[in-house]
């Protein structure tokens, strides 16, 4: 078999990273459509709190996971890794930027690791603004509840 040729494994790059984006980007949305709907940003209470927080970082982590997915699936139809199971634990490695290098790509597709490394990164990023911007709310909404229940004039 033939090595593929550097535009194609351009465009695969290409690829890929639009599709992980929009993997995101739809997760995210559905996630906030929830959260929205749901009136769980307004909760003040510990136990409403917790539960939402627990709820999104799961999300947050099934978003990553089926991300990381479309990457060792992508690898494994290329047979660029020698079986399913190695295609993913190197996309999972390469996508969180862990990068153990106990498992390499073949030199024509090596510059891929790379870019999902930067892609995942990227992705972790949103993920982390969203969860610090919920986490804000959460904090306000507790010190907004909190001056209310103060009798005017103390603090």
């Amino acid at each position: 078999m033939n090595p593929p040729h550097l535009i194609l494994i351009a465009l695969y790059a290409c690829a890929l990273v639009v599709l992980t984006v929009t993997t995101h980007a739809v997760g995210l949305a559905v996630l906030l459509r929830v959260l929205l709907r749901s009136h769980s940003l307004t909760a003040t209470g510990f136990r409403s709190v917790i539960g939402v927080v627990i709820s999104l970082t799961l999300w947050l982590i099934l978003i990553h996971a089926v991300e990381i997915a479309e990457w060792g699936i992508f690898y494994f139809s290329q047979n660029c890794l020698p079986d399913a199971e190695t295609a993913f634990y190197f996309s999972g490695v390469t996508y969180t930027t862990v990068g153990y290098g106990d498992i390499v790509l073949p030199k024509p597709w090596r510059m891929l690791a790379p870019i999902e490394a930067l892609t995942g990164i990227l992705m972790c990023g949103l993920s982390t603004g969203l969860y610090f911007t919920i986490f804000l709310r959460f904090v306000g909404n507790r010190v907004k509840a909190f001056h209310l229940s103060e009798p005017h004039g103390q603090v």
